[in-house]
Formats: C-alpha cells, structure tokens, sequence
C-alpha cells in the first residue's frame, strides 16, 4: 500500500511539473531550453538580456531578445510566464 501511495505522489508531481509555465524572469537554461523553439543559444540570449535590462515586465517583452520572433512567440506564449 505504501508502495501504491508513493507511486501517486510521484505521479501527480510529474503531471503537475508537466503543465507549470515557465517563469522568464528565472528560469535557468535547462528549464528555457523546455519551450518549444529555444535552443541553447536563444536560453543564453534571454538570460543575457535579462541580465543586461533586468526583470520582463510581460511576457511579449520576451520578443525584444534578439532571436525570438513572432513564430517562437506564438508557439511558447502560453508556456510562458513572468509572475512571481
């Protein structure tokens, strides 16, 4: 039975973590480079511009990095967030 309860855990953490938006404002590379789109480089872009001008205030500020158009925007917006 404990075996049984661990299992849901895990499951409903992995369902939940599936479905998270990914906050800009913090993400780490690992976790930019999950949108659909955003390789390596344009992870270390955002991230660069993020240090450079601080905090996206929203999420279409993400289109001013160099490298993100309108096509990755329309694919990853709804994944996307800058709340805290």
């Amino acid at each position: 039975m404990k075996k049984f309860y661990v299992t849901l855990l895990l499951v409903l953490f992995f369902v939940t973590a599936a479905f998270a938006k990914v906050n800009i404002n913090t993400a780490t590379p690992a976790e930019l480079t999950t949108l659909s789109g955003v390789g390596p480089a344009k992870a270390a872009a955002i991230i660069e511009y993020r240090d450079v001008n601080g905090k996206f205030a929203t999420i279409d500020d993400l289109s001013k990095v160099k490298g993100i158009g309108e096509k990755i925007m329309e694919k990853i917006k709804a994944d996307i967030t800058v709340e805290e």
